[in-house]
C-alpha cells in the first residue's frame, strides 16, 4: 500500500529501475511481461515517461501558466497563458497535465508509452495524432487495446469524459493505481499544495474538490469495473 507521501510525489521508496525509467514495483514486473508479448507480435515497448516527483510536476504546471512552455486547447491548438483568466488558464492546463500532488504518474503506476521500432524516442510528441490512423504508432496502439488488460494495465484516459484529454499513450496498472486513487487524502493534497510555490494557488484551492472530480476520478475505468 503506498503511503500519502509517495501518493503525493515526495517518495520513492516503493520505485524499482526499469529501462532507465522508474516505477513501482509491480508494475514493473507486469510491464516486463507485456513488453515480452509486444516484442513477440513486432513491437518495441519503450518508456516515454514513467515516475514524476511532485516538484516535476510542479515545474511543468508553473511553466504552462506562466508562458515558458506550450499551452493547447482540446484541439492542439497553441493557447496565450496571458490572455486568458485564471480559470480558463487552470483548465486549459489540466486538459493535458495534472495537478502536482494529483498526478498519477506519482505512483509510479502510469506510464506513457511507444513503439521504439516505429519512431525515434527524441521524436516523439505524445500526442494524439501519433497514436491515430497512419501515425506511427497505431499499431501498438491498437495491439494495446486488446492485450493490455492480460498484464492488468488498461488506459485511464481512453476517452473525453470532460475532464483530462484521452490520451492514447497512457497506460495505468490498475490492481496498484485503482487503490491508489481510493487512498489518496484531498486534505494531504490541499495541504501540500498550500505549502508549494504553485502558480495559480488561490484558484486551485478554492475549487480543489471539483478539480480533484473532474481531472483526477473522473477516469475510463479498468475493463469489469
Amino acid at each position: 500500500m503506498l503511503s500519502q507521501q509517495q501518493l503525493l510525489g515526495l517518495d520513492q521508496g516503493h520505485l524499482v529501475a526499469l529501462d532507465g525509467q522508474r516505477l513501482e514495483s509491480r508494475t514493473a514486473v507486469a510491464l516486463r511481461q507485456l513488453q515480452e508479448a509486444a516484442h513477440s507480435a513486432g513491437f518495441d515497448v519503450q518508456i516515454a515517461s514513467g515516475w514524476r516527483s511532485f516538484e516535476r510536476q510542479l515545474a511543468i504546471f508553473n511553466g504552462k501558466a506562466r508562458g515558458q512552455r506550450p499551452l493547447l486547447d482540446k484541439l492542439n491548438q497553441p493557447l496565450c497563458a496571458a490572455d486568458l483568466d485564471d480559470d480558463e488558464c487552470l483548465n486549459a492546463i489540466l486538459f493535458w497535465s495534472a495537478l502536482p500532488g494529483a498526478s498519477r504518474h506519482h505512483w509510479g503506476t502510469d506510464l506513457d508509452l511507444y513503439d521504439g521500432n516505429a519512431i525515434d524516442g527524441r521524436n516523439l510528441k505524445l500526442e494524439p495524432w501519433e497514436y491515430q490512423g497512419d501515425g506511427p504508432n497505431a499499431p501498438l496502439h491498437h495491439w494495446l487495446c486488446d492485450q493490455a488488460d492480460e498484464f492488468g494495465f488498461f488506459f485511464p484516459y481512453r476517452e473525453d469524459l470532460g475532464g483530462v484529454q484521452p490520451e492514447p499513450w497512457h497506460l495505468s496498472f490498475a490492481p496498484v493505481s485503482q487503490p491508489a486513487l481510493a487512498r489518496l487524502s484531498m486534505s494531504a493534497l490541499a495541504t501540500q499544495l498550500r505549502s508549494s510555490d504553485i502558480a495559480l494557488k488561490a484558484e486551485i484551492l478554492a475549487r480543489l474538490p471539483q478539480l480533484a472530480e473532474q481531472y483526477l476520478h473522473r477516469i475510463s475505468p479498468p475493463p469489469g469495473h
